[in-house]
């Protein structure tokens, strides 16, 4: 089964932001979602500590956070930052 992978108005912004060749290496690494828990094993996905259903996917030097809901099938992406001290 496919995941539905949905964007909020704030991550498709900070996306957006992204150097063009950046941007594509993150969509292309969101869009892999949807073979949600199958993506596990090929990207760098991990559950974000104190967090249920939170994890974060390193691309490059972003990082993308998202959330998954099982019984909906739906991972949201919720923001595309750039790996520093703030980030988590």
């Amino acid at each position: 089964m496919r995941y539905l992978v949905l964007w909020t108005r704030r991550a498709a912004k900070q996306a957006g932001k992204l150097p063009r060749a950046e941007q594509r290496r993150v969509v292309e690494a969101v869009g892999a979602l949807e073979d949600w828990p199958g993506c596990l094993q090929v990207q760098d996905i991990r559950r974000l500590t104190r967090h249920e259903r939170l994890y974060r996917l390193r691309v490059g030097r972003y990082r993308v956070l998202f959330d998954v809901d099982p019984a909906l099938e739906v991972v949201s992406v919720e923001q595309v930052r750039k790996r520093d001290e703030r980030t988590y």
